[in-house]
């Protein structure tokens, strides 16, 4: 066991996602087995033609929750960071900390691509001088990063992984080493991503990995399904405060869960595809378990990737089985993006907000839309009703895999 000075524990959680504007909403839709799946009106649908119509789009637009200025200066994928990191930061009790010891580590996978092709198509169509000249600070995938640290004053470093969907748990798991190093006394940290646009969903359907459920959108998100057809895009932000447990003792901070470690891995196999056996998944997860000196017998839940891919599914499956052994008989496996969709880069961080809140309740919740068990998944999934965890200072996994093949695991600890 690691001393307390390098404990890292969370102490804010914030969130704007399909299912709702703030944590509580969000979690107790998750309970409440709520779709965020939604048929999309905008315009673009209808000129591109696109295949699919429907996605996981914000439960509260920004623009009813930021002001005229913040919208025009900001790209939404730094809105949606913005919006979810001034809940975690009072959740977390508006901490008074140096700005030399605040830092900030956002991922994203995409960034500001609705700026992007905004900037593109005033360049192409009137010029360049109706071209924005905030169109590169907004465009830039470190925008939210760059947007949280303005916001807090933050001076520690600012830090923007972009590892696909692995981002937002890799910016989680980046604060480990920047607590552990004593080079911040808080990082605040999370993903945040603003890609349903006519672009990312058309490249998708290229690629084959939406579903195309477009009569049907809300049991369009099948992980484990036998009928699973591919993923439902979805957008938001997850943030989380995370500092030393000294440190938030010494302050009093209402603490949330331990992060008691991270494990990151690559494949190395294909730009898109997982490796099929699960491998280096399989590696991130026992290196998780690992540096965080785990007893298996203390996992008893994994908020799973599960994206509701045909292969992406199995992939994990065998992973899991492989990593944890017989023991992965006795752990509750949540499929949660069934309801959220895939937020991509910030997947992993929201992910990391249902396994904290999951630890807390004691409750680890049960998918939807799971008809008829795929037979090659073999994994004690949660379905129909939600499981309760046994008592104790229980671990849950967060797993995050994104495209080129990054692999990250994130492990939380409950704390009594």
């Amino acid at each position: 066991m690691s001393t307390t000075s390098d404990r890292i524990v969370v102490t804010g959680l914030g969130a704007t996602s399909p299912l709702g504007g703030d944590v509580s909403s969000t979690w107790e839709a998750l309970l409440a087995g709520t779709s965020g799946a939604r048929r999309l009106e905008a315009d673009w649908v209808e000129e591109y033609n696109l295949p699919v119509t429907f996605g996981a789009t914000l439960a509260v637009p920004a623009s009813d929750v930021l002001t005229r200025v913040e919208l025009r200066r900001q790209d939404p994928c730094a809105q949606y960071a913005l919006i979810a990191s001034r809940e975690a930061w009072k959740d977390a009790g508006s901490p008074e900390v140096e700005p030399e010891r605040l830092a900030v580590s956002v991922g994203s996978g995409i960034g500001g691509i609705d700026t992007l092709i905004t900037a593109w198509e005033n360049l192409r169509e009137k010029g360049p001088r109706r071209v924005s000249p905030l169109a590169v600070p907004m465009l830039l995938v470190n925008s939210p990063t760059a947007m949280v640290s303005l916001e807090l004053g933050a001076r520690a470093g600012g830090h923007t992984p972009v590892s696909a969907c692995a981002s937002g748990a890799e910016a989680i798991g980046s604060a480990i080493q920047i607590l552990r190093t004593g080079r911040a006394d808080i990082v605040v940290a999370g993903g945040s991503e603003a890609a349903v646009h006519p672009l990312p969903i058309a490249g998708f359907s290229a690629m084959q990995a939406l579903s195309t459920r477009n009569d049907d959108p809300e049991r369009a998100s099948r992980p484990y399904d036998v009928d699973r057809d591919g993923f439902l895009i979805g957008e938001g932000a997850a943030m989380l405060v995370l500092e030393t447990y000294d440190h938030a003792v010494a302050r009093g901070a209402k603490i949330h869960a331990e992060l008691v470690s991270v494990g990151v891995s690559t494949d190395a196999h294909h730009i898109a595809a997982p490796e099929p056996e699960g491998i280096g998944a399989a590696t991130a997860m026992r290196l998780a378990l690992e540096s965080g000196d785990i007893d298996l017998a203390d996992v008893v839940h994994l908020n799973a990737h599960a994206t509701s891919t045909p292969a992406g599914d199995v992939a994990e499956s065998k992973a899991v089985r492989s990593a944890l052994g017989g023991h992965v008989d006795h752990v509750a496996v949540s499929a949660t993006k069934s309801m959220t969709g895939h937020l991509l880069g910030a997947a992993g961080a929201l992910e990391a907000i249902f396994t904290i809140k999951a630890l807390q309740e004691r409750t680890a919740p049960a998918q939807i839309n799971l008809d008829t068990m795929d037979e090659a998944i073999d994994l004690d999934v949660v379905a129909g009703d939600h499981r309760t965890l046994p008592e104790g200072d229980i671990v849950a996994l967060d797993n995050s895999f994104g495209f080129g093949g990054h692999n990250v695991t994130l492990a939380f600890r409950r704390m009594s």
